[in-house]
C-alpha cells in the first residue's frame, strides 16, 4: 500500500503532543499502531520504520515521547549531544506522564473515521519500554518491544511501585518481547529478571533473543541488520494483524 502522512498535536494532560500519522493512501478503516522512538524522538530511521508499518495496512501514529521537555518538532541528533538531551529528558519524564500521553492517543485515535477502535503500541529502545507500558491500558491489546531499556532496572522516574516491571500483572493483551543477545543496556541478568516476572504473572508473551547488538533496527547505524530488521519488521505486521482484528 502507498502512505500519506499528516501531522497532528494532540492535547494531553501535560501539553500538546506533536504526533506523526502514517496511514494507507486507499480508503478503509484500519487498526492503529502507537510507534515509540528511541530518546532522539522522529528521526528519518523512525519515519522510515513508521512508514514500512503503515504501508502494511496501519494507522501509525508517532508521538514526540518527550514533548513536554522540548520545542515542539525537536529531534535529537544521533550525537553525544543528542544522546545526552535524550538521556537527560528521560530521566526528568515520570512514568505517569507517559500513561496520560497513552490515554490523549488512544482518544484520537478512536475519533478518526480511518481507524479502528483496535490499538497496539511497538517501540524501540526507551520505545520498547513506553510500548510495554502502554499495554497496561486496557484500551492497548498487543505491544511489540524491541529491546526495551529501564524495564529491568527501574531506572525511569514514576510514584513508588508504578514501575513497570511492578506493573505487568496488569498488562492483559499479547506482548512479544524482543532482545539482543550483544546489547549491553539490557544484561542476560535484566532479560531473565523481565522473562520471571511475565512468568509468573502468567502474562501472554513470546520472547525472543538474536544475536543483535543494541539498535539493531536503525537503518544506517553501524549496528544495523538489515536481514534481521526486515524478519521483525514481517513479525511485527503478522502480530498486529492477528491480534489487532
Amino acid at each position: 500500500m502507498m502512505v500519506k502522512q499528516e501531522v497532528h498535536d494532540i492535547p494531553t494532560s501535560t501539553g500538546l503532543m506533536r504526533t506523526y500519522l502514517y496511514r494507507p493512501k486507499e480508503d478503509g478503516v484500519f487498526a492503529t499502531i502507537i510507534f515509540y522512538s528511541e530518546i532522539f524522538q522522529q528521526t528519518a530511521p523512525i519515519a522510515r520504520a513508521a512508514t514500512i508499518l503503515a504501508g502494511h495496512g496501519f494507522v501509525v501514529l508517532v508521538p514526540e515521547v518527550f514533548h513536554e521537555l522540548n520545542p515542539i518538532g525537536t529531534v535529537l541528533a544521533y550525537d553525544d549531544a543528542g544522546k545526552d538531551k535524550g538521556n537527560e529528558d528521560k530521566f526528568a519524564k515520570p512514568l505517569e506522564s507517559h500513561d496520560s500521553d497513552v490515554e490523549a492517543l488512544v482518544r484520537f485515535a478512536r475519533s478518526q473515521e480511518f481507524c479502528t477502535s483496535q490499538v497496539g503500541s511497538m517501540g524501540v529502545c526507551i520505545g520498547g519500554h513506553l510500548a510495554y507500558r502502554a499495554a497496561l491500558n486496557p484500551d492497548v491489546s498487543a505491544a511489540f518491544c524491541l529491546y526495551a531499556t529501564d524495564i529491568h532496572s527501574n531506572t525511569l522516574p514514576c510514584q513508588p511501585g508504578n514501575d513497570s516491571l511492578s506493573r505487568t500483572q496488569g498488562i492483559q493483551g499479547e506482548l512479544v518481547m524482543v532482545w539482543g543477545k550483544q546489547d549491553p543496556h539490557v544484561s542476560g541478568e535484566g532479560r531473565k529478571l523481565i522473562y520471571a516476572k511475565l512468568e509468573a504473572t502468567k502474562r501472554s508473551f513470546t520472547w525472543l533473543e538474536v544475536n543483535a547488538e543494541h539498535a539493531f533496527m536503525r537503518d544506517g547505524a553501524d549496528r544495523y541488520d538489515p536481514a534481521l530488521a526486515m524478519e521483525m519488521y514481517g513479525q511485527a505486521v503478522d502480530f498486529f494483524h492477528r491480534f489487532l482484528r
